[in-house]
């Protein structure tokens, strides 16, 4: 069984060292400037976190996830009680899956020639089997597709390798570009601004007008966003820039906050605060009364949001006698789904690679690795 273990990818090299994880994977090349090679074998991979699929998967699972992080064993087990309240299935799988679907209807409607694989990080279809039937499939050059739109070790390096570990392991296989980060795509933000409102419009009108539009992202230790992107920080602002595009579409003039949910670090680690939880009591004791939850950091309605939003920020809320709206997430709406299409386009074509696709070596380097549990499922 293939581990989420922190894999020595490049022996004798500083992970932080030139060249980078997205020259290494391109096979020694700098991402291409000009148009991919005519009649080269291609595929876009979706690649994501992983999530179990029953009640026995779910420890291992969490174990695969936390694997040489120091995580004490009753926080896994409290974490599975989240998973063992859906049957012990994460979301992150059928939502993928619907994903592909939608992706491979909208590749041949726009007459793009390009299977769609599917890999994670964390359970199966592991990346590193993927990516053998890739190279046994004669797949020459693959587009790979995260499942987070932003900058951060958790959102994008890990991302690069685990492209590296899976070349390592089948011996090389196809040259890969990761595709960059997609906050800002037009598509992204048209989907995220249809949920935000249709949220609003839930809301009893005599307080829709007054509402708190509050964005959530996941908390990542404060050392993590101090090294996001090649100047820092570029999570913080990257999904600022996110939220300030969808609420000028959907609720033009109005306000924002950006706060966090999910935190799983020792209260030892300073974590990216506030928390939606503590922001809610804040705003009801400064006499707010209504508040539409954006949770513009995922892409997918999976755990952190039915559980971590739908659930416990939903049940504070209602304690705290505000009305609560939670806008949906980008999905399979069509805008985001030609979103995906266009940036895999946009790649072939060739022109400037921009960040996510060509990293700097030491971009979102994180030493030692992150503690706790950062779930994306």
């Amino acid at each position: 069984m293939p581990l989420a273990s922190d894999v020595d990818i490049h022996p004798g090299q500083r992970p932080d060292e030139d060249p980078s994880l997205a020259v290494r994977n391109n096979g020694g090349s700098e991402p291409p400037t000009s148009p991919a090679p005519s009649g080269r074998r291609e595929a876009l991979l979706v690649l994501s976190f992983g999530g179990p699929e029953g009640h026995s998967d779910v420890l291992p699972f969490l174990e695969n996830v936390t694997r040489g992080r120091g995580v004490p064993r009753e926080r896994l087990e409290a974490v599975a009680e989240h998973y063992h309240h859906f049957g012990g299935v994460s979301p992150i799988n059928e939502q993928n899956r619907a994903l592909i679907a939608a992706l491979e209807k909208e590749l041949a409607a726009a007459g793009v020639d390009l299977p769609v694989y599917w890999g994670n990080r964390n359970w199966a279809p592991y990346v590193e089997d993927t990516w053998r039937q890739l190279a046994d499939d004669g797949i020459e050059h693959v587009y790979v597709f995260a499942t987070s739109a932003y900058a951060s070790f958790s959102g994008c390096r890990q991302y690069h390798e685990d492209i590296a570990r899976a070349r390592v392991a089948s011996g090389g296989g196809p040259t890969a570009e990761k595709l960059p980060h997609y906050f800002d795509a037009p598509g992204f933000v048209q989907a995220n601004a249809d949920a935000l409102r249709a949220a609003l419009e839930s809301l009893p009108e005599a307080v829709r007008g007054a509402a708190r539009l509050v964005a959530t992202a996941h908390s990542i230790p404060e050392a993590m966003a101090a090294v996001a992107g090649p100047d820092g920080h570029a999570y913080e602002a990257e999904l600022t820039a996110a939220t300030e595009r969808i609420v000028a579409e959907a609720a033009p003039g109005r306000g924002f906050d950006l706060v966090w949910q999910s935190r799983s670090g020792p209260p030892s680690v300073p974590w990216l605060e506030p928390d939606i939880n503590d922001y809610l009591r804040a705003l009801a004791a400064a006499g707010e009364t209504a508040v539409v939850v954006v949770p513009v950091g995922f892409i997918s309605d999976h755990l952190e949001v039915i559980w971590d939003l739908d659930n416990e920020a939903r049940q504070t809320a209602a304690e705290l006698g505000l009305a609560f709206a939670r806008a949906g997430t980008a999905g399979t709406h069509p805008a985001f789904v030609a979103a995906i299409r266009a940036l895999v386009e946009e790649r072939r074509a060739g022109g400037l690679p921009r960040l996510g696709t060509n990293c700097p070596a030491a971009c979102c380097h994180v030493s030692p690795r992150p503690t706790g549990l950062h779930r994306t499922t």
